[in-house]
């Protein structure tokens, strides 16, 4: 398995769940957060980006300003990685229903060899050879599930720098989207057991649809 570390977000203002700390909500008795950190236990480092508490094993960052959205909060994390680091996980920590065996597929498919079903134009290494920056998952309607991905540690730095010049100095508000803009995607379909590793529970129905599928 090539390595990889991962970073978890875990910030967000809950405000469809009434401004409660979504991720560490139960789900089958254990917390969000640390369903989504079980999934990648054999990352290294773990890095949680929000407000805590701390876990043992796992690195604890806050992105600035606190609660200054995904963009951020993605910095933060990277912030705490070492240079060496080829591949993290980018991963919203409201994903109870992730498993290991979904990270795998998507770390497969980042260092496949295939064209990836993106627009984006591709660099070539060789003959035959398509590099990608990262692999998500995409749903039935064709949406990136971007914060259930896997991604080259230098494509996101890159990209961090380059939002941050642009956006004069500071990527509070920034939009995900804007962030993966320009990068060379592979998308990637869920065929496993088991329902849909990106489901995230926004509302109370969501956490009593995950409970179901966890019985």
């Amino acid at each position: 398995m090539t390595a990889y570390a991962a970073v978890v977000l875990a910030g967000g203002a809950g405000r469809r769940m009434g401004g409660r700390d979504k991720p560490v909500l139960p789900v089958g008795g254990v917390p969000m957060r640390e369903r989504v950190l079980t999934a990648v236990a054999d990352a290294s480092p773990r890095i949680l980006v929000g407000p805590g508490p701390a876990i043992t094993g796992v690195r604890l960052a806050r992105e600035t300003p606190p609660g200054g959205g995904p963009v951020a909060a993605v910095a933060a994390g990277l912030a705490l990685l070492d240079p060496e680091v080829p591949v993290v996980a980018l991963l919203a920590a409201d994903l109870p229903l992730l498993t290991r065996d979904a990270v795998g597929d998507l770390l497969d498919h980042l260092h496949g060899v295939d064209r990836p079903r993106s627009a984006e134009p591709a660099s070539r290494r060789g003959p035959g050879t398509v590099t990608v920056d990262g692999a998500c998952y995409v749903d039935r309607s064709g949406r990136r599930q971007t914060l259930c991905g896997v991604w080259r540690s230098a494509a996101l730095r890159t990209a961090v720098d380059r939002l941050t010049v642009r956006r004069g100095g500071a990527v509070a508000g920034a939009p995900l989207r804007e962030l993966l803009a320009g990068l060379t995607v592979r998308e990637v379909t869920w065929h496993g057991a088991g329902p849909e590793p990106w489901f995230d529970c926004d509302t109370e129905r969501d956490l009593r649809r995950a409970e179901e599928w966890t019985r």
